[in-house]
């Protein structure tokens, strides 16, 4: 019996999680570079990482533009992970609520507003979440 609590309890936060996930307005702009799908898979990491902050409620994700996909910006994140060869980059902005019980260092019950998230990728690779924040 306490088996089938423990899953059926595990089966709410999933889809209560999923749910909250779905109604984050996400805006993919318009892009020369990188596809929708593209631009989703980035999207699923800012998403993942958001996830783990208890208390925060994330509103929407909009793609920066394509002029972020820059040389100095690829020699910044490769500078932050000089063990990579980041060949392309993406930045996304986020607006996201912070609750008044938070697991986080951010003040509670507080808006924050263009949250900057990078993400880069080696030549054939998947994207990686490189930095975030102001």
């Amino acid at each position: 019996m306490k088996n089938f609590f423990a899953i059926f309890l595990a089966a709410i936060i999933f889809l209560t999680f999923n749910q909250a996930a779905a109604k984050v307005q996400i805006n993919y702009g318009l892009s020369e570079i990188y596809t929708q799908a593209e631009m989703n898979d980035a999207v699923k990491i800012i998403k993942k990482q958001f996830g783990s902050w208890k208390g925060c409620k994330l509103l929407n994700i909009r793609y920066a533009g394509d002029s972020c996909n820059n040389a100095e910006n690829l020699k910044w994140l490769n500078d932050l992970r000089p063990q990579k060869n980041f060949v392309q980059c993406i930045e996304f902005f986020s607006d996201f609520y912070v609750g008044k019980r938070t697991n986080t260092t951010f003040n509670p019950d507080s808006n924050y507003k263009d949250w900057q998230w990078w993400l880069a990728r080696a030549e054939g690779g998947n994207w990686q979440l490189v930095t975030f924040g102001y």
